[in-house]
């Protein structure tokens, strides 16, 4: 049996690893040396628990879609982490690092954002826990999530635009690691996705693979077993993917399915479809697919959704899509929004871009009535309404 996990080196497959300047190496070890221990300590496992419960209101529900059931002919279930506190997956993460945090002495936490739903979440663990909070944003993503940048600021965070390249989520993590690397004695870097150097994929998928974990517990009440025949989410970064797909990676049984972001189309140069386009190249302190020109520069990616817009991927999608082990599907703009409306309409629910992207791709596969489909909602549409009203 093959197996798809994160290697002893920080790899999965050949993607992974830790690709870092000097100056990076002493926050890196660090937190390498440090994470698995406090993870698996029962304090941090007691403390964690309880605030996904009490504070996040956790298990979020997995919700019987009968009428896309219906529409789709098969059996779909939609894991409601739109339902979170603060409106998506994004705070699973925020407070198991923002604990690790603090169980390692740092006082200062700072965060990159490209949809904001990641800041927020941290800027709102960093209130609960009175933590001095500094998000970076791009300037044209402050100017889309607005929104988002104001919740930040009234949580007591400091949003911090960036200017350089496009202004977006690839540029605000240049900013953050550059901070990092002068602030590391007190400073926490909280990553939002499955990506960065190692540990910080596997960290964030542990910490995301709550998901998994409930998937597996609810399942058997509705359908007699714990596992789906299809699991699909969304995927930029990857992390909300990471936590639905972590306990079942190495259950052949389990088709994953992957949307990333086609943009206008994979052909157009308007796309962030890394997985389709992409060449293996370092991106962010580890070695992935990443969209780039004809010299070998990073490409400006392309997505209606901020947070799809990324030019590179997780090392562990990176593989599962190698592997053929994940069918990806780059799903385009006009699809994603066709999805959203579809949802809203026959359930009643209105998702985050980002997770319409996963809803698209139902369009793109052939069902049997028996199969179980497992559908990760990860984030509620709010933040994008106005996006939503220029195509109504």
């Amino acid at each position: 049996m093959k197996n798809y996990q994160i290697n002893d080196e920080g790899y999965y497959g050949e993607y992974g690893g830790a690709y870092i300047p000097d100056s990076l190496k002493p926050c890196v070890e660090e937190l390498k040396s440090k994470y698995l221990e406090i993870l698996n300590s029962d304090s941090f496992k007691q403390e964690f628990a309880q605030l996904l419960r009490d504070y996040v209101g956790r298990p979020s529900p997995l919700y019987p879609a009968k009428n896309l059931s219906e529409k789709y002919g098969c059996r779909i279930y939609l894991k409601r982490e739109d339902l979170n506190h603060t409106g998506a997956h994004k705070i699973n993460n925020a407070i198991g690092q923002v604990l690790l945090a603090k169980k390692m002495g740092k006082k200062r936490i700072i965060a990159e954002t490209g949809a904001g739903q990641h800041g927020v979440a941290t800027a709102t663990v960093c209130a609960l826990m009175n933590l001095e909070c500094i998000i970076y944003m791009g300037k044209t993503d402050i100017e889309r999530q607005h929104v988002n940048v104001e919740k930040m600021k009234m949580l007591g965070a400091k949003v911090q635009s960036v200017t350089n390249g496009s202004m977006t989520l690839s540029d605000a993590v240049d900013a953050a690691i550059d901070d990092w690397s002068k602030n590391s004695a007190d400073t926490f870097y909280i990553i939002g996705s499955t990506v960065g150097p190692h540990p910080y994929p596997d960290l964030v998928a542990r910490l995301q693979s709550i998901i998994s974990e409930e998937i597996k517990q609810q399942l058997p009440s509705h359908e007699g077993r714990d596992y789906p025949d299809y699991l699909i989410a969304c995927i930029g970064g990857g992390s909300n993917a990471a936590g639905t797909v972590y306990h079942y990676l190495d259950d052949e049984r389990v088709n994953i399915v992957l949307a990333e972001a086609g943009g206008k189309g994979v052909e157009t140069g308007l796309s962030a479809a890394t997985i389709k386009l992409g060449k293996e190249g370092v991106l962010h302190g580890f070695k992935t697919l990443v969209i780039q020109n004809e010299d070998g520069s990073v490409k400006e990616p392309y997505s209606i959704s901020a947070g799809l817009d990324y030019p590179g991927i997780g090392p562990m999608h990176a593989n599962l899509a190698k592997q053929k082990r994940a069918t990806v599907f780059a799903i385009n703009d006009g699809e994603a929004i066709e999805a959203a409306f579809e949802l809203t309409r026959i359930e009643g629910i209105i998702p985050a871009l980002e997770s319409s992207h996963a809803l698209a791709a139902l369009k793109k596969l052939k069902f049997k009535p028996e199969d179980v489909v497992v559908l990760t909602l990860s984030g509620r549409g709010d933040k994008d309404i106005h996006t939503y009203l220029e195509y109504k």
